[in-house]
């Protein structure tokens, strides 16, 4: 599995700039970590979000969103948006910064 660049670059200039931000290549994709949680990612051309339970179950409801699940297994806390709702600048920026936000929530992972 591959990723779009271009949805990756636009994900890093939000997010790139976030104390403790690193990348990961991860799930065939690319992930965004803070401090070492991941907070979202490109898979092929769609973003992942690591929104936790609450806010991802309600995210479920949105257009264009679905459980993120590659294995057949849905991973609770998680939603994937579809590239069709990532062309605009604010609604990307909307969902990197709620899951940036859950993730800078998190304790700090050790190095």
């Amino acid at each position: 599995m591959a990723f779009d660049e271009g949805v990756a670059d636009r994900v890093r200039e939000l997010i790139g700039g976030r104390d403790g931000f690193a990348e990961k290549r991860m799930f065939g994709g690319i992930a965004f970590l803070l401090h070492g949680n991941m907070s979202c990612g490109v898979i092929e051309t769609d973003l992942i979000v690591r929104l936790g339970e609450e806010a991802a179950a309600e995210a479920l409801s949105e257009p264009h969103v679905r459980e993120f699940d590659l294995t057949g297994r849905a991973m609770k806390g998680w939603a994937m948006v579809d590239a069709a709702t990532l062309s605009g600048d604010e609604e990307l920026a909307r969902w990197v910064d709620e899951a940036a936000d859950f993730a800078a929530s998190l304790p700090e992972k050790a190095r």
